[in-house]
C-alpha cells in the first residue's frame, strides 16, 4: 500500500533558535494529523542534532531529515556528511539529487546514484528528486529527462526503501506551479517505470496552502515536498492537513 509523505525542506534557512520555535507553533497544528501521515523536515547539518533530541517525544510520525549525503563512509572530503554520521543521530530520510544540488553544486544521475545508494545501505530511506528544465519542457523533452534520470538514479537502488519526488525544476520556487493534472500525469509515468508500484512518489514545486488539497487530490500523487511554504509552522500545518476528496 502506497503511504502517504509530506516533507519540508528547509533548505539554507534557520537556526536553531529559529527551528525551536518554528515546533513549538507547529507540533500542536498537526499533533492529530501525523498519527496517520509521515511528516519529515528536512533541515540544515547544524540543525539536525537539536532538532532530533527536540522533537523525541513527538508522534512517531513526525520525523527530522537530511538534504543530503556523500557516498563514501569516511574520507578526505571537506564539507561533506556521511550516511554513518547522519545514523548517528538517529535520522532515517535524506533528501538526494534536488535540482539545486544538481545546478549549483555539480550533481550528476551518477553521483545521485551513489548516494541513493549510500543512504539504502545504512538503512535510510532517500527521496530521490527529479525534473525537468523549462527548456527540457518547451522542447518537449519532459518524458525522455525523466526516463533517463530514473534509469541512471535507480541502478541497482532497493525500490522498498525509496521515495520519488517529481519537481519540474521550473515550477521550484517560482511561484508557477505545474497544473495538477499534468504532474499527475507524469507521476503516472515514472510509476509506471518502477518494479515496486507501491512507492511514494510526490509532488514538489511551488506547494502552498491554495494549491495542496487539489494536488492531493490527484490519484497517482502520494504527497508533496514543500520548499519555501514550510518555512512557517501555521502554512506547512495547513499543508499537512490538507483536505483532499477524491
Amino acid at each position: 500500500m502506497r503511504k502517504i509523505a509530506i516533507a519540508g525542506n528547509w533548505k539554507m534557512y534557520k537556526t536553531q533558535k529559529e527551528a525551536k520555535e518554528f515546533f513549538i507553533d507547529f507540533l500542536p497544528l498537526v499533533e492529530n494529523t501525523i498519527q496517520d501521515i509521515q511528516v519529515l523536515i528536512c533541515a540544515p547539518f547544524t540543525n539536525l542534532p537539536f532538532l532530533v533530541s527536540f522533537t523525541a517525544n513527538a508522534p512517531t510520525n513526525l520525523a527530522i531529515g537530511a538534504q543530503n549525503l556523500h557516498w563514501a563512509d569516511s574520507g578526505a572530503f571537506t564539507g561533506e556528511i556521511s550516511a554513518p554520521m547522519l545514523v548517528e543521530l538517529g535520522l532515517k530520510f535524506v533528501i538526494v539529487g534536488h535540482s539545486e544540488r544538481r545546478q549549483y553544486f555539480g550533481e550528476t544521475d551518477a553521483t545521485v546514484n551513489q548516494r541513493v545508494k549510500a543512504a539504502q545501505k545504512y538503512g535510510i530511506t532517500p527521496i530521490l528528486c527529479v525534473g525537468e528544465t523549462k527548456q527540457q519542457r518547451d522542447q518537449n523533452e519532459t518524458e525522455a529527462c525523466i526516463y533517463s534520470q530514473l534509469k541512471l538514479g535507480l541502478e541497482g537502488i532497493d525500490q522498498e526503501n525509496l521515495i520519488i519526488a517529481y519537481e519540474p525544476i521550473w515550477a521550484i520556487g517560482t511561484g508557477d506551479t505545474c497544473a495538477t493534472t499534468e504532474a499527475n500525469r507524469v507521476i503516472g509515468l515514472i510509476r509506471n517505470q518502477l518494479q515496486n508500484q507501491n512507492v511514494t512518489i510526490q509532488y514538489g514545486g511551488s506547494v502552498k496552502p491554495e494549491n495542496v488539497d487539489e494536488i492531493m487530490a490527484q490519484s497517482e500523487i502520494d504527497g508533496v515536498l514543500v520548499g519555501g511554504a514550510s518555512l512557517e509552522p501555521a502554512i506547512f500545518a495547513r499543508i499537512v492537513n490538507y483536505r483532499a476528496t477524491n
